[in-house]
């Protein structure tokens, strides 16, 4: 049911959070290697006046967006974009605010043959090595390493109905039981609710949504989650980037240490 919520079609997507709460965005396309990657969607802006690096993974509202996007499943390009995003952010000490909405990286054959793997890799290892402030909201599916290359954030946030797991229900369930009718099985053991990953330390925070998900009141959702975002992001507030590198690395390594 949880996932059924999270992947609603009029759920809102990160298009609308950044419209809602990014003043003077200013998109940057291209990871200067080989081509650009619209499911993830990048730049520069201000949230609340101050100025910020925005990185999300977009799926598109209708057939011709789903497909520009490509239903949010990001390619090698679109990592090494994000890279360079959250290079250029850390050359300039401006915070990054990442917004988490995908199934997963995408599985075809040419995103393996221009070094999928490697890309989230470096993605990730880009995230932990942030010497500003970082934020991820995952504000819809987060699926396996496509999500964790955007989402090793000093604060992770998640909203109420949203998902996080480390490989699809399906895939699970196929791997496990050669069945993939029993994903429903695999979802409920893998514990990819935002209630279960708070209480196992895996994220920080869960945003609340308005009665019945997000899709019921969009613009009090993407408030709630404003609200959010800058009281995680006031509690880096004048601390060393030697401070806000050790906080972030002790929070991955607590994660499972007192389970």
């Amino acid at each position: 049911q949880k996932t059924l919520v999270a992947r609603h079609p009029q759920r809102p997507h990160f298009k609308d959070y950044c419209a809602a709460l990014i003043t003077e965005f200013t998109p940057l396309a291209g990871d200067r290697a080989f081509g650009e990657d619209e499911a993830i969607v990048g730049g520069f802006g201000r949230f609340r006046g101050e100025p910020v690096c925005v990185i999300g993974q977009e799926k598109g509202s209708t057939t011709e967006t789903r497909i520009r996007h490509n239903f949010g499943m990001p390619k090698p390009e679109g990592y090494r974009k994000a890279v360079r995003l959250m290079e250029l952010a850390d050359r300039f000490g401006l915070p990054v605010l990442s917004f988490v909405d995908t199934a997963g990286a995408y599985p075809g054959i040419e995103a393996e043959e221009r070094g999928q793997a490697e890309a989230i890799a470096r993605s990730t290892e880009a995230c932990l090595a942030l010497r500003c402030p970082s934020v991820a909201l995952v504000i819809g599916e987060g699926g396996s390493g496509g999500a964790i290359a955007i989402a090793a954030a000093s604060r992770v946030l998640m909203r109420e109905h949203a998902i996080d797991s480390v490989i699809s229900r399906a895939g699970a369930a196929s791997i496990l039981w050669r069945d993939p009718a029993r994903a429903q099985d695999a979802a409920t053991g893998m514990k990819i609710t935002a209630q279960d990953l708070l209480k196992f330390g895996v994220i920080d925070r869960i945003v609340t949504e308005p009665t019945g998900g997000a899709h019921r009141d969009p613009d009090v959702a993407i408030g709630r989650a404003g609200d959010a975002i800058a009281a995680a992001l006031s509690d880096f507030a004048g601390l060393p980037a030697d401070a806000i590198v050790a906080r972030r690395a002790e929070k991955y390594l607590a994660i499972g240490r007192n389970l």
